[in-house]
């Protein structure tokens, strides 16, 4: 018990470097541009992006035929998360998060989701933090998003508004959700910690 207590220790240390360290330490937000949203739910990061900017438009990527109630589609805006399998599909809600699952996910695992609402324009809060990005930089960042999509068929979410795609990469306890949305806001050219494991190491950022 005390090696696992000390490997969970190293982990955490290890995170809360990692996120202080900056990549694109250089980048400032535009005064003008792309606004997109960080979303933290307690575990999960994600991002939130207009259905329509600066050329892209996801209604393509995520059809209104993919959702249970298609209606949802005609918000404006799309949450994105990335995710393994497993733990996206068993936890509906937190109360379901069971610590088997939890390790699970952490040991391992190719078969991985992206997870996708349509929902309203976002209010910043503390849990919701408002990013500016330049068009390019959006464009970056929506490559991610569609890079991290594999081909197949859309899995039904928890409800009317949200779905599951295929995703690719594989997801373990290096690169985790919150490690996911840190890599595509540094691909984008955004200023993040080096290694962005939990919540915290991406939010506090923004």
């Amino acid at each position: 018990m005390l090696a696992v207590a000390l490997a969970v220790l190293g982990y955490a240390i290890a995170g809360a470097i990692g996120g202080l360290v900056p990549r694109n330490p250089d980048w400032r937000a535009p005064a003008d541009g792309v606004t997109i949203w960080v979303e933290d739910n307690g575990i999960h990061t994600g991002l939130v992006l207009p259905v329509r900017a600066a050329g892209i438009d996801w209604r393509g990527d995520f059809p209104a035929r993919d959702l249970r109630d298609p209606r949802y589609a005609d918000h404006g805006h799309v949450a994105v998360g990335w995710g393994e399998r497993g733990f996206y599909l068993g936890t509906p809600t937190w109360w379901d998060v069971r610590p088997s699952t939890i390790l699970r996910a952490a040991l391992g695992s190719d078969d991985t989701l992206l997870h996708v609402e349509h929902i309203a324009r976002p209010v910043a809060g503390p849990q919701v933090r408002a990013v500016t990005l330049r068009r390019e930089e959006y464009r970056r960042l929506a490559a991610v998003v569609r890079g991290s999509r594999r081909r197949g068929a859309a899995v039904p979410g928890y409800a009317g508004y949200d779905v599951f795609y295929p995703a690719s990469g594989r997801y373990d306890a290096v690169r985790t959700c919150n490690a996911w949305t840190g890599d595509a806001l540094a691909a984008a050219g955004v200023r993040v910690g080096a290694w962005t494991p939990f919540p915290s190491t991406v939010m506090r950022w923004f």
